[in-house]
């Protein structure tokens, strides 16, 4: 084997592992804020009874969500929802108010691009871990309203009635799942507690 041969085993060599490292450190950069919001959960006592919004939040202690409700989003353009949801939930317009009869949708992510997630533009990230039960704390004005969790489904995005029949008296959340793609919708359904 000649000088240059081994020369050229050498630099192919070295472009190779560069591309091992590179392509370590490009996993490491997408995956890391999952990562540490799921290491954040599992570790941390960390929850703030307190609204970080008094205007309009939303709190489910259960899975450690405090987060801030932009009112009266189009759930229909997608340019006015994805300006909302960078800052937390959005509330459907349309939709009822805690203060109202009938539904109030509120919807957010449950991943993003990594140099964007953030605690509250994927606020919904652990929704799915919700138990039946759980209370959900929607603060208005305000005023707390607490409702409780009865049922989880799993929807396809075209199913929309959820969003467009505004009769029932309930809270629904939503968000994508699974995580990290835009597949289905994850809907959580809660009753409001009366007193």
């Amino acid at each position: 084997m000649g000088k240059t041969s081994k020369g050229n085993t050498n630099k192919l060599r070295t472009i190779g592992n560069a591309l091992i490292g590179l392509s370590v450190v490009g996993v490491l950069t997408i995956f890391y804020p999952v990562i540490k919001e799921e290491l954040f959960f599992r570790t941390t006592n960390v929850y703030s009874e307190k609204p970080v919004s008094s205007q309009f939040n939303v709190r489910i202690e259960s899975i450690k969500i405090n987060a801030p409700v932009r009112q009266n989003v189009n759930p229909w353009v997608q340019n006015e929802y994805l300006t909302a949801l960078q800052n937390g939930v959005a509330h459907a317009k349309g939709s009822a108010l805690p203060t109202d009869e009938g539904t109030v949708y509120l919807f957010a992510h449950s991943s993003d691009v990594p140099w964007r997630m953030t605690r509250y533009n994927t606020a919904f990230f652990r929704l799915g871990r919700t138990s039946a039960g759980d209370k959900i704390i929607v603060t208005y004005e305000g005023e707390d309203y607490v409702y409780r969790i009865r049922e989880k489904r799993t929807v396809w995005p075209n199913e929309v009635e959820y969003i467009t029949n505004q009769g029932k008296d309930q809270l629904i959340l939503q968000t994508c799942t699974p995580i990290g793609t835009s597949l289905k919708r994850l809907l959580v359904f809660a009753e409001k507690e009366s007193g």
